[in-house]
């Protein structure tokens, strides 16, 4: 009998590191699914900044336009003007979100055709920029 216990010595050691083994690579697995989950959720979260920014971009250089004297439009046919960039900064939730918008006005012969291109950064500081490899582009073109 004596004999018999001392060949089934190793089986109990074996029997719960293999266990163990198995608990640990469930556990990692289940981690390693969370983690993903939560990066996705901060994705999300920044683009959504990101996008907003470049609405609010839109939005400031369209109100700026209702006035002729801002934004002149061109005299000649097929002429185009390009204006200055407008920064607008201090957007979002945290108040890092930023915009850079520009306008192009050319002339058709019928009417005159107004292009907005903003860009929104959910991260950046007052000329928009950010070394941040976390830093999110989304950009909205307005033709009318």
């Amino acid at each position: 009998m004596i004999k018999k216990l001392q060949k089934n010595k190793g089986f109990v050691l074996l029997f719960a590191v293999t266990l163990a083994a198995i608990l640990l690579s469930i556990a990692l697995g289940v981690s390693n699914i969370a983690l993903k989950e939560i990066k996705f959720g901060t994705s999300a979260k920044d683009t959504n900044e990101a996008f907003f920014a470049a609405d609010t971009g839109v939005e400031k250089v369209l109100f700026q336009d209702k006035d002729p004297l801002t934004y002149p439009a061109p005299e000649n046919e097929g002429d185009a003007i390009m204006f200055e960039t407008v920064y607008v900064v201090g957007l979002g939730r945290t108040g890092k979100s930023c915009a850079i918008a520009t306008i192009e006005k050319e002339r058709t012969p019928l009417s005159v055709v107004t292009t907005i291109i903003s860009k929104g950064y959910n991260l950046g500081d007052e000329n928009c920029n950010s070394t941040n490899p976390d830093r999110i582009e989304r950009e909205i073109k307005t033709t009318y």
